[in-house]
């Protein structure tokens, strides 16, 4: 068992820093109020400056003019980054109104309940974000200030961005539960669009009944297939059932007609089987031929597109700035590492072990293979543009300063317990999206909102 590295992030999902507010019109998204992962130089002031007012008060908190026209050049920034159609300027004037309203409501709600942000959350919040940029937190503030953006009002933002993602947490989460039926229900509707890729190992059992046999004969033949279906469900061995039993040509080799597609086996049994788990009993069923007495030995479940992923395998070296060691000379030294390997001076393995400060420094930088979304967004992008046996450049992340080499890719199907942890993230994202939805309306519902001028842009 090695050390779990650093990079990975918690589960399926990582810390992002992103509002959670939805707009209650439907229309400006969440994404497009979120800080932009890569610093934008501000749009030019219009040429007509006007006066900063309230333009709404939330619980008689105010929301100024000046805050309206901040949010609307970075959402009009959003929409042109993206290469979207903006819609007509007062129209998301009033949309962006709208989701600073929500969001006060918002912020109150969770100051009320005690939620605060210490300055240590505040500053890890930081270099998340300048590592999205690669950069330093010291380069990162210069840029932003070289931008024309405001520090402090930077800073507040992203407070009040950790602040709404732990009331998102808080009141959210507890109102969503994944429960296995929920897994088992969306795999069942996926199936059901794809039931010819299901395949089934079924154990059979065949009671002959002769062309022409009289009822008492027909009832004789259905007790002795009820009886070998009664034995089956107490536990008796399919092989030793099948051998003393059955009339069907598998019989002598234990009864399994062995893993094959629901397609090519008769609807008869399918429908009697396709409810039924591993080691469930069917029968006695009627047909032309007799009694069959049915037994799941082996089921799988059709592979959905969304299961079959492609995985890395990748190493790292990992270097911590701190009080020993700045930001600048860890980029410095790894790229010493990396001219070394290139000239084959020194191998990556070699370098890892003597160097990383990342768990997987035993195992010469290992990762292992990895699934996408495993790592966090500044890694895996760089990651995942490495061509097998490439090296990457120093890349920065929120845990530190890192040398990539990619080593293999491979298209894989994954495990039936990885299958359902990836749908069991599927249904929890698509179940806390309903709740957000729900919980905004009925924050906005509660708050009194006083509209006092039209905002000017």
């Amino acid at each position: 068992m090695t050390d779990r590295p650093a990079i990975r992030r918690s589960g399926l999902r990582a810390l992002m820093l992103s509002t959670v507010l939805v707009a209650a019109s439907g229309v400006a998204s969440a994404q497009a109020l979120r800080p932009s992962a890569e610093l934008q130089p501000r749009a030019p002031a219009p040429a007509t400056r006007t006066v900063d007012y309230i333009v709404a008060l939330v619980n008689s908190e105010p929301v100024t003019n000046f805050e309206v026209r901040q949010r609307l050049l970075r959402v009009e920034q959003q929409f042109s980054a993206q290469g979207r159609a903006l819609p007509p300027r007062e129209e998301l004037a009033r949309q962006v109104l709208e989701q600073l309203i929500v969001e006060r409501a918002l912020l109150q709600q969770a100051t009320d309940m005690g939620m605060r942000v210490d300055e240590a959350t505040l500053a890890q919040a930081e270099q998340s974000l300048a590592a999205q940029n690669q950069l330093s937190v010291e380069a990162f503030r210069r840029r932003a200030s070289a931008e024309g953006m405001d520090l402090n009002r930077l800073r507040n933002e992203l407070r009040n961005q950790v602040m709404l993602q732990r009331l998102r947490d808080r009141e959210v989460e507890t109102r969503v539960r994944v429960t296995e039926a929920d897994i088992d229900r969306y795999l069942a509707e996926r199936q059901a669009e794809r039931p010819q890729g299901a395949e089934i190992n079924l154990g059979h059992v065949l009671i002959q009944v002769p062309e022409g046999a009289s009822a008492e004969r027909v009832r004789e033949l259905q007790a002795r297939a009820q009886g070998v279906a009664d034995r089956l469900r107490g536990g008796a061995d399919l092989a030793a059932q099948a051998r003393e039993f059955s009339e069907a040509p598998e019989a002598a080799s234990g009864g399994q007609l062995g893993l094959r597609p629901v397609a090519r086996l008769p609807d008869l049994f399918v429908q009697a089987t396709r409810n039924l788990p591993v080691g469930g009993v069917a029968g006695p069923l009627r047909s032309a031929a007799g009694f069959h007495v049915l037994q799941v030995v082996d089921k799988r479940l059709a592979t959905l597109p969304e299961f079959s992923v492609v995985q890395s395998r990748a190493r790292h070296i990992l270097l911590r700035p701190g009080a020993q060691l700045s930001q600048d000379e860890a980029v410095a030294r790894l790229n010493t590492f990396r001219q070394q390997v290139v000239a084959g001076q020194a191998r990556f393995e070699d370098l890892a072990r003597q160097h990383s400060q990342d768990g997987s420094a035993r195992q010469g930088g290992d990762l292992g293979w990895v699934s996408p979304g495993q790592f966090v967004p500044e890694f895996e992008q760089v990651m995942n543009a490495l061509r097998p046996g490439e090296l990457s450049q120093p890349v920065v992340s929120r845990f530190g300063v890192h040398l990539i080499r990619l080593d293999e890719r491979r298209q894989t199907t994954l495990s039936e317990r990885e299958q359902r942890e990836l749908v069991r993230e599927m249904v929890r994202e698509q179940k806390a999206g309903d709740a957000i939805s729900a919980w905004t309306e009925e924050v906005r519902g509660r708050a009194f909102v006083e509209y006092r001028e039209a905002p000017q842009f």
